[in-house]
Parts: structure tokens; sequence; C-alpha cells
């Protein structure tokens, strides 16, 4: 974590103040105690500036999720995002077979993103991303193996900027670990999110 840590030392030195703010409201945001977040090494290329958070759901020392939220700022926009911020994630799961055959599933995952948005009155925009689902089956020497089957979202979308041109971070943030624990097939967090569907097939827990 070493490189990780000089990189997250170095996001803010010299960045606008709005990219400050809002990295500040990551570093200190607090989320449910099933999600592990910690900082990792950002992107260089993607935007002149990024931060980045690596993140997994954790119970009884075993990992149901993992995935990775980047933050990234220009300051003179960009058109492709309609905004000078822009937030990017991946979020991986281990299913049942059965369940990752599901030929609705896709559409589900991405209802999971969007709802865990709007049920936190977040506004956004630009909403893109792939939702897919792989297979691994095992032959020959490694025959005994069971089937492996795996959801994987990657999205992106623009959060709107509030007072002094940063977004709600924090936030953003605990929508995304929402998500997190909704693709772990975690029961919701609170009387609130009661209408959240959960996943109610999926492997056991991966040894970390």
């Amino acid at each position: 974590m070493d490189g990780a840590e000089e990189g997250d030392r170095g996001a803010t030195e010299t960045a606008p103040l709005p990219f400050r703010t809002a990295v500040d409201a990551l570093r200190t945001a607090r989320v449910r105690p099933e999600v592990e977040v910690e900082p990792t090494r950002p992107p260089q290329r993607l935007a002149p500036f990024a931060y980045a958070l690596e993140a997994a759901v954790v119970e009884e020392s075993e990992d149901l999720a993992d995935g990775r939220l980047i933050l990234l700022h220009d300051p003179a926009g960009h058109e492709a995002w309609q905004g000078t911020f822009r937030l990017v994630t991946l979020v991986r799961a281990e299913l049942e077979p059965e369940m990752a055959a599901d030929p609705l599933l896709p559409e589900v995952c991405w209802s999971w993103l969007t709802g865990a948005l709007q049920s936190r009155g977040l506004a956004y925009g630009e909403p893109s991303g792939t939702v897919t689902r792989a297979s691994s089956h095992y032959f020959g020497g490694l025959a005994a193996r069971p089937a492996v089957s795996q959801i994987e979202i990657r999205a992106s979308w623009t959060p709107r900027e509030g007072l002094g041109g940063a977004p709600d971070t924090a936030a953003h943030l605990a929508s995304w670990c929402d998500l997190l624990a909704q693709v772990a097939g975690l029961p919701p967090a609170g009387p609130g999110d009661g209408s959240v569907v959960t996943l109610p097939q999926r492997r056991g827990p991966q040894p970390r």
C-alpha cells in the first residue's frame, strides 16, 4: 500500500479546492461495517486529477464481493461527462450458476446501481456501463471443482456538483457500498431500504 498511500497524499497537494473537498469527504465517510474500504493507486491518464478506493464486503473474515471506486476530476469540464467530476466503478461477486443463468440478471443488477443512488436522493447524470456474467467449468484433472459463475458491474456516472463546486462524494460512496452489499447478498442496511431486492442465491463466502 506504500504506492497507494503516496498517491493518496499527492492527490490533493496541487489539486483544485473542489477536488480536495470531494476527496476529503471520501476519506472521512462512514460506511456500513461489513464493507472494508481503503485507498488504492488511481489511474493516471483518465483525468487531470483522480482518487481511488477499493473495498470488500467481509463477513467472518471472508469476502463476499469486492470492487473499486474512482473519482475523476477535470476542472475544464468533459463533454461526455456533462460536468467536471465523474465516478467510475467496478463491482464483482460470485454467484450460483442457476442465478447467473437468469435472463433478467443484467437488468436487475443495473437497477441495483441506479436504485442505490436514487434511494439516497442523489442527483447524477450521464450513467453508462455494462453488466457481465461469466461461468467457468472444470474438466480433466480439475473436474472435481464445482462450476463458478461471477457477475461484474462496470459503470460510471456524473455526480452533480453542490456548493463550492464539489459533489456529495460521501453520499455517493455510501450508495456504492449499498450496491456492494446488495451484490454480496446482504440484507438491507436499514428500514428505509426494505424495498431493495437482494440476491437470493450466491455461492458461499470466499477465503481472503
